[in-house]
């Protein structure tokens, strides 16, 4: 049976820094993988590019993490932004600032970020044992002492340790590793598990816009009401689907729907399609196409409005004629195009399932995780880094950075004095 310092349970950005930095301060390590490979989950995180980070000073970070960003401080303080930007550079990854203070590497290939960040854990001494499933935790007195796990080959294997960092993930993109294990292996040693809810995910609604295929609409504004009580509202890109709504400015809206809908909350999104315009200065265009062209159809002014395919959803749901002359259109049918580029309603009926969800809401309660150590208030030896704690944020590179602080805060306090 191996022996050593610190055994770190999955090996994901959480897991591949908490793993490198116990390494890197002395600590013997044994990273156990239950994937072919580590950080499966990183390597196709933002669409395949790797949204790394966010580089807004802490206290904007803060806004858009939930639901206790202040436990954050220490390990914000103990490893942020600017450091994970400084080890993926010293690794050979390029990073680039786009729109947002959004941090990605320069190639574009979320690839690159995960197999940087298991190079310097291994550079660090770490050993990385992958199709290694952990089955138990085990402790005597309070205290862990070991780890018990199945191999590839489903035999029985163990390790004892003095320290284990649990950084398993959430229940998000199972087919990554990410089944909820940990929520398990806390448990069976007393945590409390917070309820789990799929955050940073699509919705599904009523109406659904009819198209063929999906559609990034740019620049259009969603506002949120619940119980009828308009709440938040974003703007940007949006992603109609045959389902509902995806896309940035969802996602960022999702949070607060996910949790109005498990209260049984009713639910509603308002689409504004131009909202650059106000009402009055969006129906002063139409009436001057109206006087400018008035022999041209009505589906040429709905194509100047929207994407072709968009327009022909609007002129059947009007139920305008599309070949009718501008010159012919009534006072009503204007306010009635006017109406759905500005004020289209659609009923919150359900989030999308956890396979699509991007991180998950809920998880180890906060309450027994000391945060000066990220060690467990319960079980000496024990400690939480990432997705697995009930802390989640909002689309922009803050989950990750999440991962990473807790990770590196959770290593540090977890390796052994050096005597």
């Amino acid at each position: 049976m191996d022996s050593v310092d610190v055994v770190v349970i999955g090996g994901g950005p959480a897991g591949l820094l908490a793993a490198g930095k116990a390494a890197a301060d002395g600590a013997s390590v044994i990273l156990l993988e239950k994937m072919e490979k580590p950080a499966r989950k990183l390597r196709i995180t933002g669409k395949g590019r790797c949204n790394i980070t966010n580089t807004k000073p802490y206290d904007e970070f803060i806004n858009d993490i939930f639901p206790e960003p202040r436990f954050l401080r220490d390990a914000f303080n103990s490893f942020f932004s600017d450091d994970i930007i400084r080890l993926l550079n010293q690794q050979g990854v390029a990073t680039v600032e786009e729109r947002g203070m959004r941090v990605f590497p320069t190639s574009g290939r979320a690839w690159d970020v995960a197999e940087a960040l298991v190079k310097w854990a291994r550079a660090n001494g770490v050993k990385i044992y992958n199709h290694a499933h952990v089955t138990d935790i085990t402790s005597t007195q309070g205290v862990v002492t070991g780890v018990k796990y199945t191999d590839k080959d489903s035999n029985s294997k163990g390790v004892e340790c003095k320290s284990i960092i649990l950084a398993t993930g959430g229940k998000s993109y199972a087919a990554t590793g990410s089944t909820g294990d940990g929520y398990k292996l806390a448990s069976s040693l007393g945590h409390t598990i917070t309820p789990l809810l799929p955050a940073l995910v699509g919705v599904e609604t009523r109406p659904a816009i009819s198209l063929k295929d999906n559609l990034l609409l740019r620049n259009v504004n969603l506002s949120l009401f619940i119980e009828g009580k308009k709440v938040d509202e974003e703007f940007g890109e949006l992603e109609v689907t045959s389902y509902g709504f995806n896309g940035p400015i969802m996602l960022r809206l999702s949070r607060r729907i996910v949790f109005a809908l498990s209260k049984g909350s009713r639910v509603d999104l308002e689409l504004d399609l131009k909202p650059a315009l106000s009402h009055e200065k969006l129906d002063a265009r139409i009436l001057r196409e109206v006087d400018e062209n008035p022999r041209i159809a009505v589906a040429n002014l709905a194509n100047r409005l929207l994407p072709r395919d968009l327009a022909s959803v609007m002129i059947d749901e009007i139920g305008l004629a599309a070949q009718k002359n501008l010159g012919r259109l009534t006072t009503g049918e204007r306010k009635s195009i006017r109406l759905w580029l500005k004020e289209q309603r659609f009923e919150v009926l359900a989030q999308r399932s956890w396979p699509e969800a991007i991180v998950t809401a809920g998880g180890v309660s906060l309450k027994e995780v000391n945060p000066k150590t990220m060690e467990s208030k319960l079980v000496r030896g024990l400690f939480f880094a990432g997705e697995l704690l009930d802390l989640d944020g909002s689309t922009g590179g803050y989950n990750l950075q999440i991962a990473y602080s807790t990770g590196w805060l959770a290593g540090k306090s977890a390796a052994p004095p050096i005597q």
